[in-house]
């Protein structure tokens, strides 16, 4: 089984993938299994309709028909197309299902995929089609469309006919054997791609929040208690622990944080002029992130589980020489899971608009110039209209934050009438984590900024002095006004590639 950081090597950097020879005999011990078995006997998908219409016998002269149809009749998505890393995922989620042999699908299936992967041709995917209960049926007829020749693709950045891209790779169209059809569009392997690219980016987002709230602490000069080993070990989580621990060894180098009881009290000073607590942003950050990083945790069990299941019907078992009906492309698990996490990015996307929040308030921090303006007050503005962005940003993850996972919807006239809308669920939490990344990008920006604001870049953490160094190379210091559209989108691309 692989682990996830050789699995983002194949998604994000065109890592090579290759069946084993055993994985390939696998494979063909089911294949010719279900070859034999299948004579004389009922077997959906194979001898049946699809769906509500299994009731259906189909003629032998029409089998080879019916596995192209499934593609062609469920070739029917709209919409924006999703994003090409995800469909590289959803692509080697099938690939990985089919390897262990429990689907009956003939080799050549397994060749066109990994020529697909290793060759970087992704077929064009919309994002509206899937209830994800019978699987991802219509995303993944587009992808099967694309693997017989008659779909479109991504190749070489530009979008072409599948069989344009084929034939400059040699790749000849796949044909329909016993249930290819069936098994290519029978799955959860499109939500599961497009949620392992979101635990990509929620793993990045969570990593840099960590390190900027230890940043936002050196700007404040907090007190590092709320960082003690012994202050977060009496909670009992696991996660608050750890993000103290990781802000604890970030802040170690740093020469702005203060000790309690350093210094002693001043008799005379009635009213302190140094805040006793900062705000809850700055000191609860081990106690709101140590739960996203939990979730985190849960949802890259989950999705490596998924990946490395067998999640289409039948399932073909040559071992106990028979075939089995059931739901293992029911999407549940997925669901729940980005629903848990889009909750959680939302959580983290409101900590820190109010980060930002305390570096444009000069009343609240008590340190800064308004909307860290470091021009002249009233005639330039600083970043005061980014703070519009980062406010709608966040109202606009909290919105999309309600569950998927319970908005099931009888359909396919009834025959599906439980399903999980996992796909849906999936690309929402995208949705989230990209305005999580646009919020934190304005965020960077005010750090830096309030950094030079009060002159600590020296005094910052060696990490914290790093990334300073950073987003200063993306975004000089400014003092007149100038527009920051493209600088966001810049921070942004920085943040999504480290």
């Amino acid at each position: 089984m692989t682990n996830f950081s050789e699995i983002e090597q194949i998604i994000f950097n065109h890592k090579p993938v290759e069946a084993t020879n055993k994985q390939l005999a696998d494979v063909e011990k089911a294949y010719q299994f279900l070859e034999q078995y299948q004579k004389g006997k009922v077997i959906y998908g194979i001898n049946t309709g699809f769906g509500p219409m299994a009731q259906y016998r189909i003629e032998d002269k029409d089998l080879n028909s019916l596995q192209y149809n499934i593609i062609r009749s469920h070739s029917c998505g709209a919409g924006e197309y999703i994003d090409k890393e995800s469909i590289r995922a959803a692509m080697y989620s099938r690939l990985q299902a089919f390897l262990i042999g429990k689907s009956a699908v003939h080799t050549d299936t397994i060749k066109i995929l990994t020529d697909f992967l290793n060759n970087d041709i992704t077929p064009l995917v919309p994002q509206h089609g899937s209830v994800g209960a019978s699987g991802d049926l219509v995303q993944l007829s587009h992808i099967a469309l694309a693997l017989i020749g008659e779909g479109e693709v991504l190749y070489k950045g530009k979008e072409m006919l599948a069989s344009q891209a084929m034939s400059e790779c040699g790749i000849e169209p796949l044909k329909m054997y016993i249930r290819e059809g069936l098994a290519l569009t029978n799955g959860t392997a499109v939500m599961t791609g497009v949620g392992l690219v979101n635990l990509s980016m929620s793993k990045r987002l969570l990593n840099w929040v960590v390190l900027t709230s230890v940043m936002m602490n050196e700007i404040a000069s907090s007190y590092d208690d709320f960082m003690s080993e012994i202050l977060n070990g009496v909670k009992n989580h696991k996660g608050q622990s750890e993000i103290a621990r990781q802000m604890s060894e970030i802040a170690a180098s740093s020469q702005l944080l203060q000790k309690r009881y350093d210094k002693p009290i001043e008799q005379n000073e009635k009213v302190f002029k140094h805040k006793v607590q900062p705000f809850y942003s700055l000191r609860c950050t081990p106690q709101i992130l140590g739960p996203i990083a939990e979730t985190i945790d849960n949802v890259e069990k989950i999705l490596i589980e998924e990946l490395y299941s067998v999640d289409d019907n039948p399932i073909v078992d040559p071992v106990s020489e028979c075939v089995y009906h059931g739901g293992n492309f029911h999407g549940d698990y997925v669901s729940f899971e980005m629903d848990k996490l889009k909750i959680g990015i939302t959580k983290l996307t409101i900590l820190i608009e109010r980060q930002l929040n305390y570096l444009f308030h000069d009343k609240i921090n008590g340190l800064l110039p308004p909307f860290v303006n470091l021009g002249v007050l009233g005639l330039n503005y600083g970043l005061q209209a980014a703070g519009f962005t980062a406010t709608s940003t966040t109202a606009e993850c909290q919105t999309l934050s309600n569950p998927m996972y319970v908005h099931s919807i009888p359909n396919n006239n009834d025959n599906q009438d439980v399903v999980s809308m996992g796909t849906n669920s999936a690309l929402i939490a995208r949705r989230v984590i990209e305005n999580s990344f646009q919020v934190l990008s304005i965020q960077m920006m005010a750090l830096v900024q309030a950094v030079d604001a009060l002159g600590i870049s020296d005094k910052l953490s060696q990490q914290t002095k790093k990334l300073y160094l950073d987003i200063r190379e993306i975004v000089p210091i400014f003092k007149e006004d100038t527009t920051k559209y493209k600088e966001i989108a810049k921070v942004v691309e920085y943040l999504k590639s480290k």
